[in-house]
């Protein structure tokens, strides 16, 4: 429902083998009106220009592998809690797939009636790192 409708949910941290090695798309999603597979991958802190070749490389595997053949070709984006429009315009310039970089803010999404009942994004990143 967030992301808007005609959006099927395939999976999350779905896996692709390619010769001896595994990787794991974060979200993959189809469009229905779209025709399209929608490849997500969600970065923790400042857009880096190799995400760009990450995404690359699944859209063309998804491509190759999922893909219909009268399925459009699949589109990429790059989640990152922030994005530096310099560098991402670098890192796209000259991939010819639909790639697009956007950023994120979890708390702008909550309501604030849930904001105070939730871990805060410090408190979450403390508890993944093993800190106390």
């Amino acid at each position: 429902m967030e992301l808007g409708i005609g959006f099927a949910f395939v999976g999350r941290q779905y896996h692709l083998s390619l010769g001896d090695k595994d990787y794991y798309i974060d979200l993959l999603f189809y469009h229905l009106k779209l025709r399209s597979f929608i490849v997500i991958e969600l970065k923790k802190g400042d857009f880096k220009p190799e995400y760009a070749g990450k995404m690359n490389f699944y859209c063309s595997v998804v491509d190759d592998f999922l893909k219909h053949p009268t399925d459009q070709p699949t589109i990429g984006l790059i989640l990152c809690q922030t994005k530096e429009r310099i560098l991402a315009e670098y890192a796209l310039r000259d991939i010819h797939k639909p790639i697009g970089i956007s950023e994120y803010e979890l708390t702008r999404a909550l309501p604030e009636n849930l904001k105070s009942s939730l871990p805060s994004i410090e408190q979450i990143e403390t508890e993944l790192s093993g800190e106390t």
